[in-house]
């Protein structure tokens, strides 16, 4: 007899609500025009000072993003294995190859709208010696004449694209998982976009709505795409658990 693999409401539910509380904040950080005053904190009218520092740039910038395709790969690695003895509570093949999906499309969705923005970067304004004026994200039908493409925080991105790590977890197709491992892969993820996002900020290179719309566009892809998949990714379930 084939056992029934029951709908979990809760893990949507909480997720959910999760991702609508960091939506009311970043609207919230958006309508509060706090972007240029914590800039003015940072930056002077010469510059942003720690543009060039060793750990922000060399470090927290390049260091993180070559770390992000290492990462990359080893997603991709523990994706495409096939691994027929592998134990039934961790994440099958079908989940993983979700989750690889899901990242390449939360990265891709992120350049996609950074190719099309207007917007320029925070070391590009004239308030800290730069050639263009301050033109908020939210003005479409404005061109600050710089080279734009700033928005979102692409560099946060190379972290918090891997939000859907967590999803094989916090949001099981077969709802017999320990929620610990996905709320320790969020957590793990959301730190990196917080250190990755943090540094391009005290570089000049993104204001904090920048970091907090990439990190709400990549839980967006990943929630939205999860839940497209629910259906094939039950169905696996329901078939690994009758494979002796």
């Amino acid at each position: 007899m084939t056992p029934a693999i029951r709908p979990h409401n809760a893990p949507t539910h909480r997720l959910m609500r999760a991702w609508l509380a960091l939506a009311l904040c970043t609207l919230a950080w958006d309508a509060s025009g706090l972007d240029l005053p914590v800039m003015r904190l940072i930056g002077t009218p010469e510059g942003f000072p720690w543009q060039h520092h060793p750990l922000l740039e060399q470090v927290l910038h390049n260091g993180l993003r070559q770390l992000a395709w290492v990462a990359f790969g080893l997603l991709l690695v523990w994706a495409l294995r096939k691994d027929p003895a592998l134990c039934s509570a961790a994440p099958s093949q079908r989940e993983r190859l979700a989750v690889l999906v899901l990242v390449t499309l939360a990265v891709l969705t992120i350049n996609a709208i950074k190719w099309n923005s207007r917007t320029s970067c925070p070391w590009d304004w004239t308030a800290f010696g730069g050639p263009v004026p301050y033109v908020s994200h939210w003005n479409l039908f404005a061109v600050d004449g710089g080279s734009g493409r700033c928005f979102p925080g692409g560099h946060a991105s190379s972290a918090l694209a891997f939000v859907p790590l967590c999803l094989p977890w916090l949001w099981s197709p077969s709802g017999t998982r320990r929620p610990a491992t996905g709320i320790g892969w969020l957590a793990g993820v959301l730190l990196a976009g917080l250190v990755a996002g943090g540094a391009q900020t005290l570089r000049g290179a993104h204001p904090p709505s920048h970091t907090l719309w990439t990190a709400l566009i990549c839980g967006g892809v990943a929630l939205a795409g999860w839940r497209l998949a629910m259906p094939w990714l039950r169905a696996g379930s329901v078939q690994r658990a009758v494979t002796p």
